[in-house]
């Protein structure tokens, strides 16, 4: 009997398990972030394209600029072009930097195997075909052509800067621009809501590169209060000092927050409007709940709806943003990394930046639908 029952409690638990399993996946949720996903796939191989399509046909030459000493022989320089593949087409050169598998007419292994590329030929297409060991479809974006160092590991070495002030710009944005937009339609046709739009409408109309000249020019040139370059200030020992990190972090992060505020107060305003005039709100009026809870709680949740579908993309504009702002006040982040390889013609860090970035834009717009669907519980994704 005992046996018995030892025997219909495992087939239970296994039951639960299998169910939970499948349940796991008919959740509507995981299913539509699964289907997005594999949506994403097309989309990277056409991205990929575009940018290698678009670095192909940049001008300069990066043989060139790494061999402008006279004394460089023609000869030293071409072989330095046929180790970088510089000397095929370009349809050749986008299979090696998307699969990391070189293509070369005839039998050339004895020229190109060494200890980190094995050769092998195929004599019935007549191709040497050469594994580097890299390739994006393996994950690896590539080897900088200045530093001989991954791409991915710059990335890293570059990212905590990044994060830093994107997460504080956005945190910024929304913890200002919302409570304005929520404000400025309480007080629908005030001076304040009307302060509140023209500023709206100013500073999302400014390009970022002129707002941080003019933060630079008033803060640090002319009042001297705040520093304009760099993550922190230069000393022997580079210890950690926070209120100096902060004082050098103020400037960039109002730079790229500006426009937030004024995208984020602009929905919150228009999205406010409506719902102030709904039937639930009056109903919460009548029932003498103070102004405040009716504004930000009970009109504040549906009116962030809307808000919800920019959030995600916004992560990505912030990122997008400091390509400007970190060259503008000599911020040591990715963006400022990219813009240099821009004009050091270092093609393997443009590209793996390039994807780095069109990844977190694809993320970014999955995380505005998923924020959506947790807002809205009348969203189903199935």
């Amino acid at each position: 009997m005992f046996i018995g029952q030892c025997a219909v409690a495992n087939r239970t638990y296994e039951f639960k398990r299998y169910t939970q399993h499948e349940s796991r996946f008919t959740n509507p949720m995981f299913r539509y972030i699964l289907r997005r996903l594999f949506q994403a796939i097309p989309t990277l191989f056409g991205i990929s394209i575009l940018s290698f399509v678009l670095v192909s046909a940049a001008p300069g030459d990066p043989v060139m600029q790494r061999t402008f000493d006279p004394k460089i022989k023609a000869e030293d320089r071409e072989i330095l072009r046929r180790q970088l593949g510089l000397d095929q087409s370009p349809v050749l050169q986008y299979i090696t930097w998307l699969t990391g598998i070189a293509l070369r007419p005839g039998d050339q292994v004895a020229e190109l195997e060494n200890q980190k590329t094995s050769c092998s030929f195929v004599s019935l297409i007549n191709l040497t075909l050469c594994d580097k060991g890299g390739g994006i479809l393996r994950g690896d974006l590539g080897t900088s052509l200045n530093t001989k160092e991954p791409v991915w590991e710059r990335l890293v070495q570059k990212m905590p800067a990044t994060l830093e002030l994107g997460i504080a710009s956005l945190l910024l944005s929304v913890l200002v621009g919302v409570p304005l937009g929520v404000l400025a339609a309480v007080y629908r046709g005030s001076i304040f809501d009307y302060i509140v739009r023209f500023l709206s409408s100013v500073f999302q109309s400014i390009p970022i590169f002129w707002t941080g000249l003019m933060m630079i020019l008033l803060f640090a040139v002319v009042f001297g209060w705040l520093p304009s370059n760099g993550r922190q200030t230069a000393t022997l020992t580079q210890e950690f000092d926070f209120v100096d990190r902060l004082r050098h972090l103020i400037l960039p992060t109002l730079t790229l927050a500006l426009g937030g505020i004024a995208g984020f107060s602009r929905i919150m305003r228009t999205e406010t409007l409506e719902v102030l005039h709904t039937d639930y709100v009056r109903t919460a009026r009548a029932k003498g709940i103070s102004a405040t809870n009716i504004w930000f709680i009970h009109a504040l949740r549906n009116a962030l709806i809307p808000l919800m579908t920019i959030l995600g993309p916004a992560i990505v504009g912030v990122l997008a943003g400091a390509l400007v702002t970190e060259t503008v006040f000599g911020w040591p982040g990715m963006g400022r990394m990219t813009v240099a390889a821009v004009g050091q013609d270092d093609y393997p860090m443009v590209l793996g930046a390039g994807m780095f970035f069109a990844g977190l834009t694809i993320i970014g717009n999955l995380l505005s639908d998923i924020f959506y669907g947790m807002v809205d519980p009348r969203v189903r994704l199935g």
